[in-house]
C-alpha cells in the first residue's frame, strides 16, 4: 500500500513526470551530462512556473465566483472535478489511486502496441478521471478488483481515444498541416538562436509557432473533444483570415492588441461590474474587510498576472520537453507523442484565449433564465470556463477566425451547461453526502453517462 500511495503520488505531480519523461528521452539520445541535467531541471521548473501561473488564476477567479453568485442570487450545482473527487477520497481512496495507476500503465502499453501513440502526461485531469470512475463504478455496486480493472482499462483507453480525436484540431491551431519549417514553435521567434514568442523563426529552434508536418503534442485533457467539436462548428461559420491576434483597431488604441493589456481591461470590467451589485456586507466576508472596489482591481489585475506567468511557465518547459520526448518517440514507444495540458495552446492565439472566456461565459448565462425547466441549475463555473472557453476560442479562431472564436465560445458554453443539467440525474451523488458540486469535464461525463446508461439497460 505504501509503495502505491507513493506511486499515486508522484504520478499526481505532473512536474515530476515532465521531469522524467525529460530525463529519459535526454538519456536515450545520449546527450551530455550537462545537457541531461539542464533539460531535465528546466523541464520541471517550467512546469512549476506553469503550475504556479495556474494556482494565481484560480485563486483570483475564486472570488469572483462568489461575488457573482452573490451579486445575482443564484443557487444550484458548481462543476468542479477536483474538488468533487477530492470529497470521495475516503471511501474511495484505494480504488482511484490503483485506477490511475493501472490505466497509465494500460495508455503506454497501447501507445506501444497500437497506431495510436499518444501518451497522456496530465496528472491532476488523470486523477480526476480516476475518481470519477471509482464513483460511478460504485453507484453501480461494482467495487474491489472488479473496479480497478474496469475503471482502468476504460480510462487507459481513454487516454489515447480523446487525444485521437482531436489531434486534427490541434493540427489546425498549430498549422502542422500547412507549415513546411524545420522547427517546433507557438507564436513567433526573432532571427536569433532564442526561444521566444512571435513571427516564424528562421533557424532550428523549438519555441511557440509554426511547427514541422510532424505531431508534437496532443491534446491531454478531458474536454478535448468537446473543445474541438465546437471550435470545428465555429470555424463553419467564420473566416479562417480574419484571426482574432490580427484585428484592426485605431491607433489611439492600439494597446488593445497587447493580450496582457486587453485582458486586463476586459477582467476589470468584469471584476468592477459585478462588485457593484454585490451587497457590502457580503462583499466585507469576500474581500476580508478590504476596500471592495480595490479588492476587486487587485484581483482582476492578478488573474492576468497569472496568465503571464502561466505562458511563461508553459514556453520555457515545452521548449525542453518536445526535444526530450524525441527520444522515447525513437527508442521506447516508437512515435509517441505527449498529451499536455490545455493552457500549451493559449500562446498560439492569446487574444482568442480572452474573447473565448467571454463568449462561453455568455453562452453559459444564456442557459439560466430557462433554469426552471431543466434537472438542476448549472451555475457559471469561472475557473472551467476560462481554461476551456479559452481553448476553444483558440480553436475555433484556427478554424474561422474571429466569428469562428465568437460562435464557437458561446454554443461551447450552452452545451456544456446543457451536458451538465441533463446528465446531473443519472449520477446521483447524495449518497457522499456532496451537495452544490457536480462533474465538469466534458469528456468524463460523456463516458460517465454512457457507462450509466448501459448499466441501467442491464439492470446494475
Amino acid at each position: 500500500m505504501l509503495l502505491l500511495n507513493g506511486i499515486v503520488q508522484f504520478l499526481s505531480e505532473p512536474a515530476f513526470i515532465l521531469g522524467l519523461v525529460a530525463l529519459v528521452g535526454l538519456m536515450v539520445l545520449r546527450k551530455s551530462v550537462s545537457e541531461v541535467v539542464t533539460g531535465t531541471l528546466k523541464t520541471v521548473l517550467g512546469f512549476l512556473i506553469f503550475t504556479a501561473g495556474a494556482g494565481i488564476i484560480v485563486n483570483a477567479l475564486i472570488p469572483f465566483s462568489t461575488m457573482f453568485t452573490a451579486a445575482f442570487h443564484l443557487t444550484g450545482i458548481v462543476a468542479e472535478d477536483n474538488s468533487l473527487v477530492a470529497a470521495v477520497q475516503i471511501s474511495l481512496g484505494t480504488v482511484t489511486a490503483s485506477i490511475m495507476v493501472c490505466s497509465f500503465l494500460i495508455n503506454v502499453f497501447l501507445a506501444r502496441v497500437t497506431r495510436y501513440k499518444y501518451i497522456f502526461l496530465t496528472g491532476h485531469m488523470m486523477f480526476s478521471f480516476a475518481g470519477t470512475m471509482a464513483i460511478v463504478l460504485d453507484l453501480m455496486k461494482i467495487s474491489g478488483w472488479k473496479a480497478i480493472l474496469i475503471g482502468s482499462v476504460i480510462e487507459g483507453v481513454s487516454m489515447v481515444l480523446f487525444p485521437a480525436l482531436s489531434q486534427s484540431s490541434v493540427r489546425k491551431v498549430m498549422n502542422t498541416d500547412e507549415a513546411n519549417a524545420d522547427t517546433v514553435a507557438v507564436g513567433f521567434v526573432p532571427n536569433t538562436d532564442t526561444v521566444a514568442f512571435g513571427s516564424v523563426a528562421k533557424t532550428d529552434t523549438v519555441a511557440f509557432g509554426s511547427v514541422a508536418k510532424t505531431d508534437t503534442v496532443a491534446f491531454g485533457f478531458w474536454g478535448s473533444s468537446w473543445i474541438s467539436l465546437w471550435g470545428w462548428v465555429g470555424g463553419k461559420f467564420g473566416n479562417k483570415s480574419q484571426s482574432t491576434e490580427d484585428m484592426k483597431v485605431p491607433k489611439s488604441l492600439g494597446f488593445l492588441k497587447d493580450m496582457a493589456i486587453l485582458m486586463s481591461i476586459v477582467m476589470l470590467v468584469l471584476y468592477v461590474v459585478t462588485t457593484f451589485f454585490v451587497k457590502a456586507a457580503d462583499m466585507a466576508k469576500i474581500s476580508g474587510g478590504q476596500n471592495p472596489y480595490l479588492f476587486s482591481v487587485i484581483q482582476a489585475l492578478t488573474f492576468t498576472a497569472g496568465i503571464l506567468v502561466l505562458l511563461q511557465g508553459v514556453r520555457m518547459f515545452l521548449a525542453e520537453i518536445v526535444p526530450a520526448f524525441k527520444g522515447i518517440s525513437e527508442k521506447i514507444v516508437p512515435g509517441a507523442i505527449p498529451a499536455l495540458d490545455v493552457p500549451v495552446f493559449y500562446g498560439y492565439a492569446p487574444i482568442a484565449v480572452t474573447i473565448g472566456f467571454l463568449a462561453t461565459l455568455f453562452g453559459s448565462l444564456l442557459v439560466i433564465p430557462f433554469s426552471r425547466w431543466l434537472p438542476v441549475t448549472v451555475l457559471p463555473s469561472v475557473i472551467g470556463l476560462f481554461f476551456m472557453g479559452g481553448a476553444v476560442g483558440v480553436f475555433g479562431n484556427a478554424r474561422g477566425g474571429r466569428r469562428g472564436a465568437i460562435i464557437g465560445g458561446i454554443l461551447f458554453g450552452i452545451t456544456w451547461t446543457l451536458m451538465i443539467a441533463f446528465a446531473y440525474p443519472l449520477i446521483n451523488l447524495s449518497k457522499y453526502n456532496i451537495s452544490g458540486l457536480w462533474f465538469a469535464s466534458p469528456d468524463a461525463i460523456i463516458v460517465a453517462v454512457v457507462m450509466r446508461l448501459v448499466g441501467k439497460l442491464f439492470g446494475v
